[in-house]
């Protein structure tokens, strides 16, 4: 390289950063050129040697900016100690670098570049590059910025923590997970319908094989009256592939379940059994094309005919087949049927009867039609199709009877008045379907995020200029997305575990309409929560998570009929506000809601102002992670939204009208309250789940005053609570409950949390204890504690 300069010593920083990061525009160069000849401090070889080398028109060529980096670090090399190190001032700036060289290079050169002006033209030249100073020094000379960060040891064992998920039932759990990651218990992406449907069953078969099926039957029938076991094992499935899970509910649960729950000793001693081990292939038809979630007004009649003692079935339109029926297009040889029932010429709303669809031949009987619904979204292994009756005759004996019977006269009793309640109380019986769907939603969530957060631990990407890339997630978006909704799926974890053992403890015939409630929300929850991870993790994986072996496809496709399924997400948030503002009355009341008006006179009198403020000023970080505040935040939410639901409803029907058109007006407002009471459910069973752990009170994550897993829980809980707030500060700041310097508090908070969880992440979702070959994905199956990804 040509000699420098003296003068232009000072100016070597600048000038490579100009022309190696391609920053000024040619006008700007120019400009910065013919400033720095303007000034009393550059001599004549000085100007000559800054026209050559920032003249906008003449870049220099590749090896003469290689060369000048190299001048560069040679001469800073010789301004440190001896140590190899340039001088610690000489790091600040590429100015202060610059006048470093100078006074290096000579008095002179020192003196000129001292004056107060060259200086400031010094600066003003960096400025206009626009860069950060100490990374552009440390780029320049080949240095970090500081020292690498590498990842963080995680001090939490997996395996402790996948011992405390695992609850109960961790012997079925384990059996099941090696069941999954056997290869004749897996099947392929892209497999044909035919086959695909034919491989589900005999998969289905094998677990029946297990006893699995049966388990929620009494002993006598090959079960263990086991319903929690039940559920855990359909839980257990949903790691697996989605079709599976659903025909094997489909089959045990709500055929088998419908069978138990609605019908008497004599059809559980002839049908159970058989149910059981899957010589009686079923399935359940409730759902019609024209009344998908208005079960109590479907068209199916089951009209009672004395002289033969038989009913008569018939579908009276198009529309009143039953729609969307698995197992129904080719494997199903009985269905139990969801009918207005009539005797006499009298109706009693609608029951469940047992018909036989099919013969031994798999053809099917006279009257039935049947159609396959195809081709689906997903969940392409479940034989899912239409049925319609036409004079199908079946004995009276077929009628379930447990809530009402008809006697052979054509005599009608239950010992449940009133048509309406009847229903219900059946209903209620079969809620074990929405408790399965709930857990089997946070299942594909917990599978979504195992291979997204593996990834991402692994997978670089950018990073400093000169240092090697980052992990994605040591990027804060990248945290943003992933960490909160783990932390939202630990929480749903816990609450939908809670509510599976109060529903295995009920004892027959207790009020299950608080379970009922629990499970509405829940259900609607955890499969929105589903969907919106899935969603997250795949865009998270880039181009490797839209592969068809990533899972997340199928899992997507498949696990977004859990917002359908068991009743359409809004219609059981509706139900659970209705059960809410009723304060789950006896009645449980119709649509006309006459219940719920009686208890919104009673409660629209309520002042807004008996609610406390909760703290809109306080933003301190005790504050903000205090359960207390959690707890109030939520509580303060959903008691205010019960208030004011009353009185809109209240004052428009002061305004004279209608019940159902005050509801429907409102029902925005009631669906937040049903899923503010939802919060406040998950918020409480997660809370209860951290206490236990011994997550309140000392335990930090560094192992100090307590094991590292209690303190991994309970950065989760403040995340997920603290989210839970964020979610909904449109509303606090609206309801003047926080201030924006309160909610901006919070936002900082969950970054900081978000960075705490970061190095506890690979562990935290290794403690869901899906096997790798389950996992299925490439991108889910490295190994985490790996620092390496293959060669691409």
């Amino acid at each position: 390289m040509e000699a420098v300069p003296a003068a232009a010593v000072a100016l070597l920083p600048a000038v490579h950063v100009a022309w190696s990061n391609g920053i000024l525009e040619p006008h700007e160069m120019a400009a910065a050129r013919d400033a720095i000849r303007a000034g009393e401090w550059a001599d004549p070889p000085c100007r000559e040697w800054v026209a050559r080398w920032l003249d906008p028109g003449a870049p220099p060529p590749p090896r003469d900016l290689l060369a000048l980096r190299d001048e560069i670090r040679a001469r800073a090399r010789r301004l440190g100690d001896g140590s190899g190190e340039a001088a610690a001032p000489s790091l600040r700036s590429l100015s202060g670098l610059g006048l470093a060289l100078a006074r290096g290079e000579s008095a002179s050169a020192a003196a000129a570049w001292g004056q107060p002006a060259a200086g400031a033209a010094l600066e003003a030249f960096e400025a206009a590059l626009g860069v950060a100073p100490a990374e552009a020094v440390a780029v320049l000379l080949g240095r970090p910025s500081r020292a690498p960060r590498g990842r963080a040891e995680s001090g939490v064992d997996a395996d402790t923590l996948n011992l405390l998920l695992d609850g109960s039932y961790r012997d079925t759990r384990e059996d099941l997970l090696a069941l999954l990651s056997d290869p004749r218990f897996q099947i392929p992406s892209g497999t044909p319908m035919s086959l695909y449907r034919e491989r589900v069953l005999d998969i289905c078969r094998a677990l029946a094989d297990r006893g699995y099926g049966a388990l929620s039957f009494p002993p006598e029938f090959g079960g263990e009256s086991d319903t929690g076991r039940f559920v855990a094992v359909f839980e257990t499935l949903a790691y697996g592939d989605l079709s599976v899970t659903v025909k094997f509910g489909v089959q045990f649960g709500l055929f088998g379940g419908s069978v138990l729950q609605l019908g008497t000793r004599r059809h559980h001693e002839r049908y159970l059994s058989d149910i059981g081990s899957l010589r009686l292939p079923g399935c359940f038809a409730m759902t019609e094309t024209g009344h998908g979630s208005n079960v109590r007004d479907v068209e199916t009649i089951a009209r009672y005919d004395a002289a033969a003692g038989v009913f008569v079935l018939h579908s009276p339109s198009a529309a009143s087949g039953k729609d969307w029926i698995g197992g129904a297009a080719r494997d199903a040889r009985m269905a139990t049927v969801f009918a207005q029932l009539e005797t006499g010429g009298e109706r009693h709303g609608v029951h469940a009867l047992l018909v036989p669809i099919r013969g031994e031949n798999g053809a099917p009987l006279p009257g039935i039609r049947i159609e396959d619904r195809g081709l689906k979204q997903g969940l392409n292994g479940v034989d899912n199709g239409q049925i319609w009756f036409d004079g199908v005759r079946v004995p009276r004996e077929n009628l379930l009877d447990r809530f009402a019977s008809v006697s052979e006269d054509g005599t009608y009793s239950s010992p449940i008045p009133g048509a309406d309640r009847r229903f219900f109380t059946m209903l209620g019986t079969l809620v074990a379907g929405r408790v399965s769907i709930a857990a089997a939603a946070v299942s594909a969530a917990k599978t979504a995020l195992t291979i997204a957060i593996r990834h991402t631990d692994l997978r670089t990407q950018f990073g400093r200029e000169g240092e090697r890339e980052e992990p994605l997630l040591e990027y804060r978006a990248m945290q943003r997305s992933l960490l909160p909704r783990l932390a939202d799926t630990y929480a749903l974890h816990f609450a939908v575990r809670a509510l599976i053992d109060d529903y295995a403890a009920l004892e027959s015939g207790a009020d299950t309409r608080e379970i009922e409630a629990r499970a509405a929300g829940l259900k609607a929850a955890a499969t929105w929560h589903a969907m919106d991870t899935l969603r997250a993790c795949r865009e998270a994986c880039g181009g490797a998570g839209y592969a068809a072996d990533s899972r997340f496809g199928q899992l997507a496709a498949d696990a977004d009929a859990f917002t359908t399924f068991e009743g359409a997400n809004f219609v059981l948030l509706q139900l659970l506000a209705k059960g809410l503002l009723t304060e789950y009355r006896e009645e449980f009341g119709d649509m006309k809601m006459w219940t719920v008006v009686r208890f919104l006179t009673a409660r629209a009198g309520e002042r807004l102002a008996e609610l406390d403020p909760i703290g809109p000023r306080k933003s301190d970080p005790e504050h903000l992670r205090d359960p207390a505040f959690h707890e109030e935040a939520l509580e303060h939410r959903a008691r205010r939204l019960t208030v004011t639901a009353a009185a809109r409803v209240k004052a428009r029907l002061d305004d004279g009208m209608d019940s159902f058109t005050a509801v429907n007006e409102t029902q925005d407002h009631l669906i937040a309250l049903a899923l503010a009471h939802v919060d406040r459910l998950v918020l409480g069973d997660f809370a209860r789940a951290v206490t236990a752990a011994g997550g309140f009170g000392g335990p930090e994550v560094d192992g100090s005053g307590g094991s590292a897993e209690a303190g991994a829980l309970r950065l989760l809980y403040d995340l997920h609570a603290l989210r839970a707030i964020e979610r909904r500060r449109a509303w606090y700041l609206e309801s003047g409950l926080m201030e924006p310097s309160k909610t901006r508090a919070v936002r900082r908070e969950i970054n900081t949390l978000c960075a705490a969880l970061r190095p506890h992440a690979p562990a935290l979702v290794s403690a869901f204890g899906i096997p790798d070959a389950v996992l299925g994905a490439p991108i889910g199956l490295r190994d985490a504690a790996s620092t390496e990804l293959a060669p691409e």
